[in-house]
């Protein structure tokens, strides 16, 4: 592990985070806070980021160590939040919204499992 790679995921982690806040606060204000839809929505987005950027990168592109690290890891990681799931999830259920928090759950699981195979699918398509 080097310097360089550590400082690439530190970055792409920064920028990931700042992208989260200005996603969810967008989202928030489009469309309230009542459902962890802001949550949701980074989630997703994410997750067909990460297809995405897998099948560009298997089959079009070889960036470096450096590039990886800085999207999946740092990017992505930092983009994404299964802690605010997880907080979101507890909320919903303490606060006695048993069908929103099934709801909730397996829309943020099925959700993001079909962006993830849309990005993938979709880059697969262009590319092959």
């Amino acid at each position: 592990m080097t310097a360089k790679l550590l400082l690439s995921i530190a970055a792409g982690g920064a920028a990931g985070s700042v992208g989260r806040y200005l996603v969810m606060s967008q989202v928030g204000r489009w469309l309230g806070s009542q459902f962890p839809f802001a949550t949701l929505a980074v989630n997703v987005i994410g997750a067909f980021v990460l297809g995405s950027l897998i099948e560009v990168m298997a089959l079009a592109w070889s960036p470096s160590q450096e590039v990886r690290a800085f999207m999946v890891v740092g990017l992505l990681g930092g983009f994404t939040t299964f802690s605010t799931f997880s907080m979101d999830m507890f909320y919903l259920m303490e606060s006695g919204h048993t069908l929103g928090t099934g709801i909730y759950v397996a829309a943020s699981v099925m959700f993001s499992v079909l962006a993830f195979q849309g990005g993938l699918v979709l880059f697969r398509n262009l590319l092959a």
